[in-house]
């Protein structure tokens, strides 16, 4: 297991490479290039100085989080083969970096959906939290306003302006895509870029929807064991894998989190995991938690022994933290929690190794 952490470039995060590094058993950093319009090349160069700069922090840089596919590659639009070219072109360029895992997601309009940004917990910590009853009484652009007021002046991932400002454009265009169609578009997604991927030994990892069910009435796929077994056979090759991560498909308790692990474990297609936990009060209504599993709703123990047991040596990172101990920072992405997440899992690995290591003797 490769304990990683998601940094989003000198320009963008207020937290230092140097403070990441102190992070104990901390090796990879996952980030990616955030100037660089949706849907177009990433040049070699601005690769290679992201590298650099990560390298001479004495950490690893191997995991891109995320590609972003262009909404045309979603709808199954005319340009979408332009937009699969310039992704070819890109994993072309991140394999001559040295990128072994790129995460992206297929996620119609929206990114990860929240009502709130910085919920007061009991222990007065804040964090990010959904209600789906908040959310019938808000329209698409009220949502996108209320995401970008609360981000502290920072830009979040998946809610970038250019995207946001077409909002009424993309959901009529969405009228005629359902969920069979989005199915089908990413498998002629997948079609056009997998043999790239195996050609540079890049392993694509989608990442689940989140929250797994519908915002606004848009189509989501990435739900579901069921739907995640349909979607690696869409193209079925050792590059075509997933991104598991317990807070999104979590959300749903009909999804059981450490036997989804072991389940895509054994098939050896998980290529990177984000593990966190939450607090669900009731379908449709949760909040993002610590790390550790007191008054949560996920079993981190089960979840890291299921990725153990089945011989996980991916890149792993603690995903959302809360804000905590006065800190202020891009709402999820703080140092602190995640710190304190990072060792948490790290802590359970070591202990899950060392329990498995006297079985076997």
């Amino acid at each position: 297991m490769l304990m990683s952490f998601r940094w989003y470039g000198e320009k963008l995060d207020k937290i230092p490479l140097s403070y990441i590094k102190q992070i104990p058993g901390m090796k990879n950093i996952v980030s990616a290039l955030y100037h660089i319009p949706v849907g177009e090349v990433w040049p070699l160069p601005d690769i290679l100085e992201l590298k650099e700069q990560i390298e001479k922090a004495g950490l690893l840089f191997q995991t891109v989080e995320s590609v972003n596919v262009h909404e045309d590659i979603k709808l199954g639009l005319p340009s979408r083969d332009r937009y699969i070219a310039n992704y070819c072109t890109t994993l072309r360029n991140l394999a001559k970096a040295g990128i072994t895992v790129v995460c992206y997601n297929f996620m119609p309009v929206f990114d990860w959906t929240r009502t709130e940004l910085s919920k007061v917990l009991p222990d007065g910590s804040t964090a990010l939290a959904y209600n789906e009853q908040l959310l019938k009484g808000y329209s698409p652009e009220y949502l996108a306003e209320k995401m970008e007021t609360g981000a502290n002046g920072f830009e979040l991932p998946g809610w970038e302006k250019e995207r946001l400002a077409e909002l009424k454009k993309l959901f009529e265009l969405y009228k005629a895509v359902d969920e069979e169609q989005l199915f089908a578009n990413l498998g002629y997604f997948l079609q056009g870029v997998i043999p790239t991927a195996e050609e540079c030994g890049i392993k694509l990892a989608i990442h689940p929807d989140d929250p797994p069910w519908s915002v606004f009435g848009l189509p989501r796929i990435v739900i579901s064991k069921a739907n995640l077994e349909r979607i690696i056979g869409l193209v079925d090759s050792p590059a075509n894998g997933l991104t598991l991560c317990s807070g999104s498909l979590g959300a749903n308790e009909a999804n059981d989190m450490p036997e989804i692990f072991r389940h895509f474990g054994k098939l050896g297609r998980i290529h990177f995991a984000h593990v966190r936990n939450i607090k669900i009060h009731e379908p449709g209504i949760f909040e993002e938690t610590a790390h550790k599993s007191d008054d949560s709703s996920l079993d981190m123990y089960a979840i890291m022994k299921a990725l153990h047991d089945t011989g996980f040596e991916g890149a792993l990172r603690p995903d959302h933290g809360r804000m905590i101990w006065g800190e202020e920072g891009r709402p999820g992405y703080g140092l602190y929690d995640r710190s304190l997440g990072a060792v948490y899992l790290s802590g359970l690995w070591d202990s899950i190794a060392r329990e498995n290591c006297g079985k076997e003797r």
